[in-house]
């Protein structure tokens, strides 16, 4: 019988996408799933932080520019130093940008809307912690729900991301083609997802999170969290697994001090 994985889904005041990312990691990939609340200086010992898409804080004076002084993300940045999986999907990955923990910006999409809708990305690098349980070059159905999510970096940031293959994930057609039309929002090099340096922290604007299960439309979310537990599980020897881990979790509680701001 196979032991799970352990997640963690920080929550901000303005988080909307918490519950889904907690569902499916935790009733759908079948892992132990816990909430982190944005006060919270205890990653309670997970193997994997998700920062989830939402409006953290607001999105007062820049979206994530709140959020990224929250007391848990000082936790963050010890455990993406230490070689910690961090995952942010839309609000999370501008949260990740604002802590300096990944390269680039976000600027407004390129119409001047937000835009939700079903998008084609394709993986640029499956050689990654949050890809290699796909192919280059695969083609994943996603939604985006986003009003920033225009990637930018200076040209020379742009240069080093390619030569490094930092670039994850490209927005394209249902061919897998890079055009002007398939990149909805504006993002140079049609950046859907980068990854740091290192490569165990990740930043995407589309959310895999309502991509996985088919009664939505796709589930090709499933990649990117179904390469997150197979790293994992290489990575892990079995015998310093932590004891008592579920196999078959159950729905748990609302997150921990959600009046407490």
């Amino acid at each position: 019988m196979n032991e799970t994985m352990k997640f963690g889904v920080v929550v901000f005041p303005g988080s909307n996408c918490d519950f889904d990312t907690f569902h499916v990691l935790q009733n759908v990939m079948r892992q132990e799933t816990v909430f982190l609340w944005h006060k919270d200086s205890d990653l309670q010992n997970v193997d994997c932080v998700i920062l989830p898409g939402g409006f953290s804080c607001g999105d007062y004076l820049r979206s994530g520019a709140f959020a990224r002084f929250s007391p848990i993300m000082a936790e963050v940045q010890k455990f993406a130093a230490a070689g910690g999986l961090v995952l942010g999907i839309c609000n999370g990955f501008q949260i990740l940008l604002e802590a300096g923990l990944l390269p680039g910006a976000m600027l407004r999409n390129k119409n001047l809307k937000f835009i939700c809708q079903h998008v084609y990305i394709k993986i640029d690098n499956n050689k990654t912690p949050f890809s290699q349980a796909g192919k280059k070059n695969q083609v994943l159905s996603i939604p985006i729900a986003h009003f920033d999510g225009n990637y930018y970096a200076p040209p020379e940031m742009l240069a080093e991301l390619e030569r490094k293959k930092q670039i994850v994930f490209r927005y394209c057609d249902e061919n897998g083609q890079l055009t002007e039309e398939a990149n909805v929002n504006g993002s140079l090099h049609h950046i859907a997802g980068v990854v740091n340096e290192q490569g165990n922290v990740l930043g995407m604007m589309p959310h895999p999170e309502r991509a996985s299960e088919k009664i939505l439309g796709s589930a090709d979310g499933q990649v990117i969290f179904q390469s997150i537990i197979d790293y994992l599980e290489k990575k892990t020897d079995s015998r310093k697994k932590k004891a008592g881990r579920i196999t078959r979790p159950v729905v748990s509680p609302l997150p921990p001090h959600i009046g407490n701001l």
